[in-house]
């Protein structure tokens, strides 16, 4: 029971996660997340979807981390690559997010757009059933250079950024600000979040033994 919660909660994270995702690309013309600025650059070049090359770059990245440091990679690490990907689509393909309007309306869905992801990212995270593809690859570079990983993900998002920039993907002001907006909000929500999955799952186990006590 306790492991089901879990689950759900870590499906309902990802569902919010990729709703920011989707939101924010629907805004691109102010900028999208760095790993986005590539998903956008390589579907506007070659084709297939946003969601089908966030799903291929993800299983790289997994790749990686199983020949670097395989403790990263748990089976919730393989739902989120083949998830995320799947549910950016389908928001696309629903239709049910903000569009563009090309107004000041845009930097305000941006900025919905980028606290939901952040929420989403706590919220999935805090469910503890598996990093990300490309947290659990960040963290594997970390412990393989012996580097801080703050100071992995900067100069990964970096390289990520440039190598989409120069494909032509869709980098402006919020490119720039994600991180310092997206970041708090995560953190905030992981360690609250983190916090009430432990106490849900106290909850379940301790009527679990009651229930076997009588």
């Amino acid at each position: 029971m306790a492991k089901s919660f879990r689950w759900l909660f870590f499906l309902l994270g990802l569902l919010v996660f990729s709703a920011g995702i989707s939101l924010t690309i629907n805004m691109q013309h102010l900028g999208v997340h760095p790993w986005d600025v590539l998903n956008v650059a390589m579907f506007d070049k070659i084709g297939f979807t946003v969601g089908t090359w966030n799903i291929i770059i993800s299983f790289i990245l997994i790749g990686v981390c199983l020949i670097l440091d395989r403790r990263y990679i748990k089976i919730g690490t393989f739902f989120n690559a083949v998830l995320i990907g799947s549910f950016v689509d389908f928001y696309h393909w629903t239709g049910i997010l903000p569009t563009a309007t090309n107004t000041w309306l845009d930097v305000i869905f941006m900025l919905i757009g980028i606290c939901i992801m952040g929420f989403g990212g706590g919220m999935y995270n805090a469910a503890g059933v598996g990093s990300g593809p490309r947290d659990g690859f960040m963290l594997s570079i970390a412990d393989k250079l012996g580097a801080p990983i703050g100071r992995v993900r900067i100069i990964t998002e970096c390289s990520v950024l440039v190598l989409g920039l120069i494909i032509g993907g869709p980098v402006f002001i919020f490119t720039f600000v994600f991180t310092f907006i997206q970041s708090p909000i995560f953190q905030a929500t992981y360690l609250k979040l983190g916090d009430f999955v432990l106490k849900i799952e106290y909850k379940q186990n301790e009527n679990r033994k009651k229930r076997d006590v009588s």
